[in-house]
């Protein structure tokens, strides 16, 4: 039998190979079934998708049966909604594990049921935005999304999923939340599932909570995936200009996975079995995409014509073109400026700016908000941010700082501080993808130092490094001693914690 790893490998070696095909809609689908409230459980309990797996498996199994005819390679789990903070809506959080669990193993059922040699069939465990938004709506933590996706991702694992998919995301800071939950229940589990993240792009062209898509990219570009793309949201129609620029960019494969179309007052979706399958055709031969399927409004006949018109072609191999650089919830930032160096604006630090400081003693937050945004007028690139001085709470003030800074301020963030904790509270507030200044040698590389847990948080969110030459012997003061302490920290940053060398500043401290 098969393990995770080998299948894992096996879904990789075929997503180069040839276009893969994900599945249809599940929710339009079920909503086409017509349930009474008897099949969720109860009145009670009417309209609760998930629940359908523990209520009425048969129907979610000829759901999957009906795309897995059609052909497609993938199908999701009923368990878009499955974690407790969605389903305390309905008194279900306490089953929250046994639900996705329930879902991947009809899924892995299903798949295994008519998978051959020559066509192998995989399981995504389905994984949404839950109706809680950290940027947009408000109303939740980071640690309570983390582990509510942890339950989830461990039930769907414990199921049979062989990846996790994070789709529909509209705000990367709960994505992060969920890339951080996945992680714990891979190690928790042992598991080697894949994962990918598909983000929605609004009609205004970004995220809802205001990424675009270069941005978007930027911050999961760290984490080894199967596959980043788009779903939902539009039509194809409207992911094109955003479909071309991420796979210019992107190292990972590229998923479309649109409606079909916007819907009508109606609710009626427009775009056709042949018009669908024409315009992912399209994305296919203009060699931006690797994985095509449906979302909202896409049925069995949907993917059945796309397997038709697609299901033979070969991908493309791209060569993107990825700059290294940092994001906010708003833009990207390269590192490389081309008519300039890297502005970062210091204004916002503690204990070098003595308006800041009044202000932030004052809890005067608008104040210190006013004084990033004047350093993003003046041209500043990235904006440093330092709430570090004596005998002051840092937590507390840099998560009254930084969840201002990151929906009220375009340009990404500098993190500034010699505390982890007061990093890590930035970065469970920042969507986008930051820098962490700074990391040095001065007490050693051992567990539990200071450059073992900043260049850990890096890792887990994905952000960039400011490195400082010094060792355990002290400051370096000569060129050799200098390169001896930068290589040192380069050596650890990129084999140990894995980053890319890309994203490793270096200061020689040479005032």
């Amino acid at each position: 039998m098969e393990t995770t790893a080998q299948r894992i490998a096996l879904l990789r070696d075929l997503i180069a190979r040839r276009i893969v095909l994900l599945d249809g809609a599940t929710v339009t689908s079920i909503q086409g079934m017509n349930l009474h409230a008897s099949y969720f459980g109860g009145p009670h309990l009417d309209g609760c998708n998930e629940n359908l797996v523990a209520t009425s498996p048969d129907r979610i199994r000829e759901l999957h049966r009906s795309f897995l005819q059609a052909g497609a390679d993938i199908i999701e789990t009923n368990s878009f909604g499955s974690t407790s903070i969605v389903l305390a809506e309905y008194d279900l959080a306490d089953r929250a594990r046994e639900l996705n669990r329930l879902a991947a193993r009809i899924a892995r059922e299903e798949a295994d049921a008519v998978s051959t040699l020559a066509k192998p069939r995989f399981v995504a465990g389905s994984m949404g935005p839950t109706t809680r938004s950290i940027s947009v709506t408000g109303g939740v933590t980071f640690d309570e999304l983390a582990a509510a996706y942890q339950e989830q991702a461990e039930g769907l694992i414990e199921g049979g999923a062989d990846l996790l998919l994070l789709e529909t995301v509209q705000d990367s800071i709960n994505c992060k939340a969920g890339i951080v939950g996945i992680d714990r229940a891979l190690n928790a589990t042992g598991s080697a599932a894949g994962v990918a993240i598909s983000g929605t792009i609004e009609t205004m062209g970004t995220l809802l909570a205001g990424q675009d898509v270069e941005a978007f990219y930027a911050t999961f570009a760290h984490r080894d995936l199967l596959w980043i793309g788009l779903n939902c949201a539009t039509g194809p129609d409207f992911m094109t200009d955003h479909l071309r620029t991420l796979a210019e960019i992107s190292r990972f494969p590229v998923a479309c996975v649109p409606n079909a179309g916007l819907p009508d007052e109606e609710g009626r979706y427009n775009e056709t079995s042949e018009t669908l399958a024409r315009k992912l055709e399209r994305f296919i031969a203009n060699r931006w995409v690797n994985l095509v399927g449906g979302c909202c409004g896409t049925t069995p006949a949907h993917l059945a014509a796309v397997v038709d018109r697609c299901g033979e072609l070969e991908p493309v191999r791209r060569s993107p073109t990825t700059e290294a650089g940092a994001s906010s919830l708003y833009s990207f930032v390269p590192f490389a400026q081309d008519q300039s160096f890297l502005v970062i604006g210091e204004r916002t630090n503690a204990n070098g700016s003595k308006r800041f400081r009044e202000a932030m003693l004052a809890g005067d937050f608008e104040v210190t908000t006013t004084i990033a945004r004047e350093q993003v007028k003046e041209g500043a690139h990235l904006i440093d941010v330092c709430v570090d001085y004596t005998g002051a709470d840092g937590v507390a003030d840099m998560s009254e700082v930084i969840r201002r800074l990151s929906t009220q301020v375009t340009t990404p963030v500098v993190i500034d501080s010699t505390e982890a904790d007061v990093v890590q509270t930035a970065l469970e507030h920042l969507g986008g993808r930051s820098v962490l200044n700074s990391v040095n040698l001065e007490d050693g590389d051992a567990p539990g130092t200071r450059l073992d847990r900043f260049l850990t948080l890096a890792a887990e969110h994905g952000a960039a490094v400011v490195c400082t030459c010094i060792d355990t012997e002290g400051q370096a003061r000569t060129a050799a001693w200098k390169l001896r302490a930068a290589r040192a920290i380069h050596d650890l940053a990129t084999k140990r914690y894995g980053l890319e060398a890309s994203d490793l500043f270096f200061d020689p401290l040479a005032l």
